[in-house]
């Protein structure tokens, strides 16, 4: 069983950078499971820029929905897969669900129970970043707060499981576990 680490704060608070320097002490091979979708051109220059930042000793690995199959299909690759975020993530697979017309909450909630399996199985460790949404006002919208609520189940399970977890405000690391 590889190690899994969690590094989790609120938006802009320096966690893709601590958990990117955290990644490159396992070795220089090391895969970026990305789960953010250039749906606009900020979003695309905002990926560039993130590319452009880690350098040649990251590979990208795009995968916004099925997180599960890809770090399978990953495993043993890398020195280590940081995969960013999981907060995008949950995001994309409730918006599918959603549109699919299916329980969504259920849904989501079971796939990050199969990520929690998965994750005991792999034999890369695994760095992942979350956000702590549940910090600021309710929500407006129900879906919204399905998904703030979403984010935090899954923040939990996948914490209690981890070997280690960092939060980061103001781009000062924490560690929590």
């Amino acid at each position: 069983m590889a190690q899994t680490i969690i590094i989790t704060g609120g938006a802009r608070s320096g966690k893709s950078h601590y958990a990117e320097g955290m990644a490159q002490q396992f070795g220089t091979q090391l895969g970026y499971l990305a789960t953010a979708k250039a749906l606009d051109s900020e979003m695309s220059e905002r990926i560039k820029t993130h590319q452009a930042r880690r350098g040649n000793v990251w590979h990208t690995i795009e995968e916004p929905l099925d997180l599960s199959r890809s770090l399978t299909e990953n495993d043993g690759l890398y020195q280590c897969i940081l995969i960013d975020c999981l907060t995008l993530w949950l995001s994309n697979i409730l918006l599918h669900y959603h549109e699919l017309g299916e329980s969504s909450e259920a849904r989501v909630m079971a796939d990050v129970h199969q990520l929690l399996l998965l994750l005991k199985e792999l034999s890369t460790p695994v760095i992942i970043v979350s956000n702590e949404v549940g910090m600021g006002i309710v929500p407006e919208n129900r879906l919204a707060r399905m998904f703030r609520d979403i984010a935090g189940q899954a923040n939990q399970l996948l914490a209690a499981e981890a070997d280690e977890v960092w939060l980061v405000v103001s781009g000062i690391p924490i560690k929590l576990k």
